[in-house]
């Protein structure tokens, strides 16, 4: 429990049935026992990772009055610019001391769902940098297929179709999130001043940092540890959505970012479902449900409200 369990996505991917579920029990017990997990073998470029990388750098290199034209504020489909202290996952804790920026799902102004104005159905902002939205699309569009991959392992080790929630990702909710994180110099006002502690909201996050201390995983036993940069891999773990689904079968871990010492940067995939999709721990389990029947859009909002002032004074 001292360090995140490594799962080969490559089993999943098997055309023997054998094996696919052989690696679905591993990734199931990283989700029951951790609820955090390094994945490897996912067959994403490095190529395609460091392109998005240095595509953060590019934009939150730009003039803080150009990345304010491209706010989050401007936004009720929660995509932008989020300036320095304008977050604060751990409300009671303060504001967190980095910027972000948010893309979903690229839908076009014309769209149905944009112009019945339908909750995350928003068109994105896009920097004014050469090649930037096209690179950072195609590391979207890869995340978004290896978060199809594991949901198809989840539905293996529940005993579920294994095609379960294929129909729940069609179009589904997610966000490629840009991080800065500032060097903090030494001084540390607290000890999860980069991201407040926090669990995530949806069903998966697909993580990539550039190799700079700083999440820390909350382990079972109450101590956190370091979650470092492994070379090839990404680090995922479960959210809150999908441990309401599994009626807490999986887990969702707290985690926290501390002030880096020298500039930090990560790139984060949050995946949900499909903003109808209902959520019912009923699907999934036998026992008596935990939680209520919620529409993924509904409880995702309920979650960004808590997050953002903006959002709740709107």
């Amino acid at each position: 429990m001292k360090q995140l369990p490594v799962i080969s996505v490559s089993g999943l991917l098997s055309d023997d049935a054998g094996v696919r579920r052989r690696a679905a029990v591993a990734l199931g017990a990283a989700c029951r026992d951790h609820g955090f997990f390094y994945v490897t073998d996912h067959g994403i470029p490095e190529t395609r990772v460091n392109a998005v990388f240095d595509n953060a750098h590019r934009l939150f290199a730009l003039p803080d009055e150009i990345k304010e034209t491209l706010s989050i504020k401007r936004s009720p489909h929660n995509r932008g610019y989020v300036a320095m202290s304008d977050e604060k996952l751990n409300p009671e804790a303060g504001a967190d001391r980095k910027e972000a920026f948010n893309i979903g799902t690229d839908f076009p102004e014309d769209h149905p769902d944009v112009l019945a104005g339908k909750p995350f159905r928003g068109v994105n902002f896009w920097p004014p940098i050469d090649g930037w939205r096209a690179q950072v699309l195609a590391y979207f569009d890869a995340c978004l297929e290896l978060g199809r991959t594991l949901h198809r392992g989840f539905s293996l080790d529940l005993g579920l179709p294994e095609d379960f929630f294929a129909q729940h990702l069609t179009q589904p909710i997610a966000t490629l999130r840009m991080l800065h994180y500032p060097a903090s110099a030494g001084e540390v006002a607290r000890a999860d001043g980069g991201a407040g502690t926090h669990t995530d909201y949806g069903n998966i996050t697909i993580l990539a940092t550039d190799g700079v201390p700083g999440l820390e995983v909350l382990n079972r036993q109450g101590e956190w540890i370091p979650a470092p940069s492994l070379p090839g891999a990404f680090v995922v773990n479960i959210g809150d959505c999908l441990m309401r689904w599994s009626n807490d079968t999986y887990v969702s871990t707290p985690h926290r970012v501390r002030p880096p010492e020298r500039e930090r940067y990560a790139v984060a995939f949050f995946l949900e479902v499909n903003p109808d999709s209902v959520v019912d721990p009923r699907d999934i389990s036998d026992a008596p449900p935990k939680y209520p029947p919620m529409t993924c859009a509904e409880y995702l909002a309920s979650r960004l409200n808590a997050t953002y002032d903006h959002r709740r004074q709107a």
